[in-house]
């Protein structure tokens, strides 16, 4: 896949181009996706997702007080997995102030030399969000660009979001966000080495470092799925500070079971799938280590259970 960060997006050859922020790849997003590259097989073309970075969230908001469900780096994983040919991460300030018509005529139909346009119904683009699909199609008409309107996408009565995603996180609804997502939500991070007290006491953990822009589920326990070198493993994993042995900042600490090598450096994805409790302090390590007893064999039977047969039958 052709990944592109700045300016330079030229295209010889036709697109057919889906454009939006695409933050978690939702079902929304994967139907905006799915149209861009059946028009691109059937009429010879490339498909390309066309994003911002910044999000355009971070440029008109506190970055501290929003957070992405997908760091950079997971979006470009996730985008790669569908087989788009090309992914831009158009440079937001560029277009900040960009009129609807320059950003649609100068870079879509002519650097980008799409052909086809695929947006959903409440898309919004250029200076103030000024540019509508209305607009778009009206463009289009005029030189030749073909501008397909998707309906948005629903579950359970409401419109699948990105800003349902975060609220289904942000509330502990981890299997909720997962329909959403149509895939289990995960961060992708570089292991590194922490206090090794879990291995002391027979629960050897792996502590990940996640990007700063992510949006992390409530600190507490989960259980999870951990992808090492290509293998999936189960485990259990603690969003938090680790109060109980003094801890101070947030890390995401997992126990992975039947696994004890060392993979510092290593880069890994962990798959959330149940919320299991709230992070506590516990009155020492010999009570800590009987609730982590007591969790690792609930999330164990919680592998047996049909919820999760569905998504280890998609390879999860």
């Amino acid at each position: 896949m052709e990944h592109i960060t700045n300016h330079n997006i030229e295209q010889e050859i036709p697109c057919a181009v889906t454009l939006g922020n695409f933050d978690g790849l939702h079902e929304g997003h994967r139907t905006l996706i799915s149209t861009a590259k059946k028009y691109a097989e059937e009429m010879g073309m490339r498909s390309v997702v066309f994003t911002f970075n910044p999000h355009p969230m971070f440029f008109f908001k506190n970055r501290e007080l929003n957070k992405l469900i997908m760091s950079r780096p997971e979006k470009l994983y996730a985008v790669e997995k569908l087989g788009v040919d090309v992914f831009v991460e158009y440079p937001f300030e560029e277009i900040a102030s960009m009129s609807p018509e320059d950003f649609a005529i100068e870079l879509l139909f002519k650097k980008l030399n799409a052909k086809v346009i695929v947006v959903g119904d409440n898309y919004r683009f250029g200076s103030k969000a000024k540019g509508d699909p209305a607009l778009l199609k009206k463009l289009g008409e005029e030189y030749g660009v073909k501008v397909i309107v998707e309906s948005d996408v629903y579950l359970e009565g409401n419109i699948v979001s990105s800003t349902r995603v975060r609220e289904c996180l942000v509330n502990r609804d981890v299997p909720m966000a997962n329909r959403l997502l149509t895939e289990p939500y995960f961060m992708i991070g570089t292991v590194v080495k922490g206090k090794e007290l879990g291995r002391q006491f027979g629960f050897p953990t792996v502590n990940l470092v996640a990007d700063e822009d992510k949006l992390f589920p409530p600190n507490g326990v989960y259980a999870t799925r951990v992808e090492i070198k290509g293998k999936l493993y189960s485990g259990i994993t603690n969003v938090g500070i680790n109060p109980t042995v003094n801890g101070t900042f947030k890390i995401v600490e997992t126990f992975i079971f039947d696994f004890n090598e060392f993979i510092y450096g290593e880069e890994i994805k962990i798959s959330f799938f149940k919320w299991i409790r709230n992070e506590k302090k516990f009155n020492g390590v010999e009570e800590l280590m009987a609730e982590i007893a007591k969790n690792t064999a609930e999330v164990k039977e919680y592998f047996k259970t049909d919820d999760f047969k569905y998504w280890e039958n998609k390879g999860y």
